[in-house]
C-alpha cells in the first residue's frame, strides 16, 4: 500500500495503485493530494496536477505526457490513469452515447448542435474551458437550472472521449482533442474484447486496494494471479500473489498518518469494518444535523491500527491546520491547532 515506504514519485505509485481517484473538494487538501502525500517522497499539494498536464501557463504536449485523467469504466469516479487503460475506455465511452442520462449518456438536438461548433472551436482555437465558447443558452440538466449549455455539451464530449482534459487552472477544466493530449501509439491501441476489459477491471480492483472481496466470476478472470486469503470474522478475501510478502509479520513504525476519506486502505467499507474493527462514513453529503464525525473527518492510522478520526480544516491565510473535531482511542491524542506550511 506504499503506508510504510514511500516511493520516489508518482509514476511509481501509480504503477503499484493503477489510478488516483481525483476529487475538487479541498477542506484540508484534495483527495488526491492527500493520498499521495503518505506514498510519495517529498510530496507537495498539487504535484500530481502538475505531473499530469505540466504547468498551468505550459500544459505538456502529447508526447511528454506520462498518463492521462478520465472516468472508470462504467463509474463516475473520476481517476489518473496510465495509457494502457485507454483502450479499455473504449467500450464504455461508446455505451454512454446511448445511455439516458442527463449526466453522461447520449446529447439532445441542442447539445448535438453545439457539440460540433465546440470541435471545431477547439480543432482551431486549441484548449478552451466552458467559458471560453460564445453560447449563451441554459441547459436544465445534469448541472442545475444555471448551467450552460457549453458546460454540460462539453461534459458529455468528455464522456464520451470525444474531447480530454488538457490543463486545469484551479477548478476549470479545458479540454483539447484527444489527439492533442494522449500519444499516438496509444489512440491507435486496438479496442480489448469485453471479457478483457472485464479481466482488466478486476486487476485495477486489486492493484488499488490489495486486499479485496471477489464475486465467484471475478475470481475466475484472474484465478491464476489471485491468492484467497482467509481472515477470522471476514468474508473470503484476495490478494495479488505478488503482493504475499507483504502480508508477513513485521514490525509497522508507530508513525501516525491521517488518510484521505477515499484511500484506497479504506475504500471498501464493509471490509474495514470487518478487518480493522473501524466504522467509517465520509460525511461530506450527509446533511450537517446528522454528521457524527464531521465535514471532512480524516481516519486516523497509528502504526497499523486505526485509531479514530480528525475533522481538520486550513487556514491558509494564517498557515494552520485547525482540529474542528476529533475522536480516538484511549492512549492517542491531537493538538487543536497545528502550525507551519500545510
Amino acid at each position: 500500500m506504499l503506508l510504510d515506504t514511500l516511493v520516489p514519485g508518482i509514476q511509481a505509485a501509480l504503477a503499484c495503485h493503477g489510478f488516483i481517484q481525483i476529487d475538487p473538494i479541498n477542506v484540508c487538501g484534495r483527495m488526491h493530494d492527500l493520498i499521495l502525500r503518505n506514498r510519495v517522497e517529498g510530496y507537495r499539494e498539487g504535484d500530481l496536477m502538475r505531473f499530469l498536464h505540466g504547468p498551468p501557463a505550459f500544459p505538456l504536449r502529447a508526447d511528454e505526457r506520462m498518463a492521462f485523467e478520465h472516468h472508470l469504466p462504467h463509474s463516475n469516479v473520476l481517476a489518473v490513469m496510465t495509457f494502457d487503460a485507454w483502450p479499455h475506455l473504449l467500450a464504455a465511452m461508446s455505451n454512454r452515447t446511448t445511455q439516458n442520462s442527463s449526466w453522461s449518456g447520449k446529447m439532445d438536438s441542442r447539445q448535438r448542435i453545439l457539440a460540433k461548433s465546440i470541435l471545431a472551436e477547439i480543432a482551431s482555437r486549441g484548449p478552451l474551458c466552458s467559458d471560453d465558447i460564445d453560447d449563451d443558452q441554459r441547459d436544465h440538466q445534469g448541472w442545475g437550472a444555471h448551467a450552460s449549455l457549453a458546460k454540460t455539451t462539453l461534459h458529455k464530449l468528455f464522456f464520451h472521449g470525444q474531447v480530454l482534459i488538457s490543463r486545469r487552472l484551479g477548478t476549470r477544466r479545458f479540454y483539447d482533442l484527444p489527439q492533442r493530449v494522449l500519444p499516438a501509439a496509444t489512440l491507435a491501441s486496438a479496442e480489448p474484447s469485453a471479457a478483457e476489459t472485464r479481466r482488466w477491471i478486476t486487476l485495477l480492483k486489486l492493484r488499488q486496494r490489495r486486499l479485496v472481496t471477489l464475486p465467484p466470476a471475478e475470481v475466475s478472470q484472474v484465478h491464476e494471479v489471485v491468492q484467497p486469503i482467509a481472515v477470522e470474522g471476514c468474508p473470503p478475501l484476495y490478494c495479488l500473489r505478488e503482493d504475499l510478502p507483504l502480508l508477513e509479520v513485521k514490525n509497522v513504525p508507530a508513525e501516525v498518518k491521517l488518510l484521505a476519506p477515499l484511500d484506497p486502505l479504506i475504500y471498501d467499507r464493509r471490509l474495514t469494518r470487518k478487518l480493522w474493527g473501524y466504522d467509517y462514513t465520509w460525511e461530506v453529503y450527509t446533511p450537517p444535523g446528522k454528521r457524527v464525525r464531521g465535514y471532512y473527518a480524516l481516519p486516523v492510522l497509528a502504526g497499523a491500527e486505526l485509531v479514530g478520526h480528525i475533522d481538520p480544516k486550513a487556514d491558509r491565510a494564517k498557515k494552520k491546520l485547525v482540529v474542528v473535531n476529533r475522536s480516538l482511542r484511549r492512549g492517542h491524542r491531537a493538538a487543536a491547532v497545528v502550525g507551519g506550511n500545510h
